[in-house]
C-alpha cells in the first residue's frame, strides 16, 4: 500500500461549461420556485451544445401550471440566462422547459408548418408565420427542411419571423443559432 494522497480529483470527469450553465440555471429556478412556494424537480441535460433544464411535477398541487405557458417560460428563461450570466461571465444559451411546455411548442410549430404546406399547395406563392424566438425560428426551418419547403427569415428584433415557400432554397436556420439575444 502506498502512502502517498489519493487523488480523487482525477477520477472524477471534468466539468464542463454547459454542466456549471446548468447548474447554476438549476440553483437559480430551485430559489425562485422557494420563493414563490411551488414544487418541482429540475432536471438538467447537455445536447446540441446547450444546457437544458427542465422542470416538473407529477404532482397535481403542484401549481406549475400558471409557469408552464409559453411567455412566462420565455421570460422565465431570460431570467435564467442573466442569473447564469452574472454567476459565470459568460453568454448561456440554455433552453428553459416547464412541465413539457417546450414538446407542446415543437408540436404547434410541426402543426403551423403543415398548415403553411398545405396553403402553399392550394396556391400561396408564401407563407408569412407570427414573429417568433430564434430557438422557434430555427425549429420551423428545421421542420420546413424536413417537409420539403423553402424557409427564410425576414424582419428584425422582436418582428423577425419565417416565411416559407414552395423553393428549396437552404434556410437560414444556421444563422439563427449565432444571432444576438436582443433579436429573439
Amino acid at each position: 500500500m502506498s502512502d502517498e494522497p489519493i487523488d480523487d480529483q482525477h477520477d472524477e470527469p471534468e466539468r464542463t461549461t454547459l454542466d456549471i450553465e446548468g447548474d447554476a440555471a438549476a440553483d437559480y429556478i430551485e430559489e425562485l420556485l422557494d420563493i414563490a412556494d411551488l414544487d418541482g424537480d429540475i432536471d438538467i441535460e447537455v445536447r446540441d451544445g446547450r444546457a437544458y433544464v427542465s422542470v416538473h411535477s407529477d404532482d397535481e398541487e403542484a401549481n406549475l401550471g400558471v409557469l408552464a405557458r409559453q411567455p412566462v417560460v420565455a421570460a422565465l428563461q431570460e431570467l435564467t440566462r442573466l442569473a447564469v450570466q452574472r454567476r459565470t461571465g459568460e453568454y448561456s444559451r440554455l433552453v428553459l422547459d416547464v412541465q413539457g411546455s417546450r414538446e407542446q411548442r415543437e408540436q404547434e410549430l410541426r402543426d403551423l408548418v403543415a398548415d403553411a404546406a398545405e396553403r402553399l399547395q392550394a396556391g400561396d406563392a408564401r407563407v408569412a408565420l407570427a414573429p417568433m424566438s430564434s430557438y422557434e425560428r430555427k425549429l420551423v426551418h428545421d421542420f420546413a427542411r424536413e417537409a420539403g419547403l423553402g424557409s427564410n427569415s425576414e424582419g428584425e428584433g422582436h418582428g423577425r419571423h419565417v416565411v416559407l415557400s414552395h423553393s428549396n432554397a437552404p434556410a437560414d436556420a444556421d444563422a439563427e443559432a449565432g444571432e444576438p439575444e436582443e433579436a429573439r
